[in-house]
């Protein structure tokens, strides 16, 4: 088998660039009005986005090698589920601050860039601390571990957006239209103002990096190679934001998934931790985070039956 071709930044640069060229076709030709997205269109890109995180993976194995292509997949695959919350969390942004269907797309689209810049960020800054300390690997997965378990213990209320103190301190900085469109900024009484898209981009940006915290560490339990780490994350976020059309309405059903994430935080936290003594084959990882997966969703379909019919009988 030949050598594996070296990640250099040329293939950084590369990558970068394909993303934006396919984010371009995606806002300029596809998505140029503004209009709702429809549950077969949401599907349809869902579809595109995964089929090249494969093609990508492919790729990556003929230059790499099929260990590195296995991770990239056990890593996507990590990320997509995790990010998940994102949805939810989505919904509820859009919904409380009245986001129009049709002005939706364009808030996501450009959460997309906001979010691959400070994930970069991140992935860099922890690889880096890694690479320096290996102890590092070991706090991130008792992270791992104590957020699986505050999900499983505490069930906070639901937080309205308006409530948020990010989402305060942007109306100190700027004053609020009541609406202008599609667009993110405006003039209210001679001063620039947000717009009700431009609020709801800043907390789309906020959720997201709050749910990064727990799921980048959970790629670093799969692999600490920064081009992998990133483009996982990448083709996932991807991916997550175009299903969001399609599923959003249907995730609150699935009443076992936060169950189900919670166990692939445990599992890849505990891997962390024992990775010192005991190493888990990125293929077995792959397994057990999709059973783990699969069996809570798996519940969640087969419960939701009986419990929607006891509450239609209350």
């Amino acid at each position: 088998m030949p050598a594996p071709v070296p990640i250099t930044l040329w293939h950084w640069a590369g990558f970068i660039l394909v993303l934006l060229v396919f984010l371009g076709l995606d806002l300029g030709v596809f998505h140029r009005s503004s209009r709702p997205v429809k549950f077969k269109e949401a599907l349809l890109w869902s579809a595109i986005w995964f089929c090249l995180a494969m093609l990508f993976a492919r790729a990556l194995g003929a230059w790499r090698g099929p260990g590195e292509s296995l991770e990239f997949i056990t890593a996507y695959v990590v990320e997509f589920c995790l990010s998940m919350d994102n949805v939810a969390a989505i919904a509820l942004i859009f919904a409380s601050l009245g986001v129009a269907a049709q002005y939706q797309h364009r808030v996501l689209f450009w959460g997309i860039f906001g979010a691959l810049v400070l994930r970069g960020l991140m992935i860099g800054v922890g690889a880096a601390l890694i690479h320096a300390f290996h102890w590092v690997l070991y706090l991130l997965g008792a992270f791992l571990i104590f957020t699986a378990l505050k999900w499983a213990f505490l069930k906070p209320a639901a937080v309205p957006p308006e409530n948020n103190p990010v989402f305060r301190l942007a109306r100190r900085i700027f004053p609020v239209s009541t609406g202008d469109g599609d667009k993110f900024l405006t003039w209210l009484d001679g001063r620039r103002a947000w717009t009700p898209l431009a609020l709801a981009l800043l907390m789309v940006e906020t959720a997201d990096l709050i749910l990064a915290a727990d799921s980048i560490p959970a790629v670093f339990a799969v692999t600490q190679k920064p081009f992998i780490v990133f483009s996982s994350n990448a083709f996932a976020i991807l991916g997550l934001r175009s299903l969001y059309f399609a599923v959003a309405g249907a995730v609150q059903y699935f009443r076992f998934l936060k169950a189900g994430l919670g166990g692939v935080l445990v599992f890849v936290g505990g891997k962390m931790l024992a990775s010192r003594w005991v190493e888990v084959p990125v293929g077995m990882s792959l397994a057990v985070v999709a059973a783990i997966i699969a069996f809570s969703l798996g519940l969640s379909t087969i419960l939701a039956r009986p419990a929607d019919g006891k509450e239609k009988e209350k």
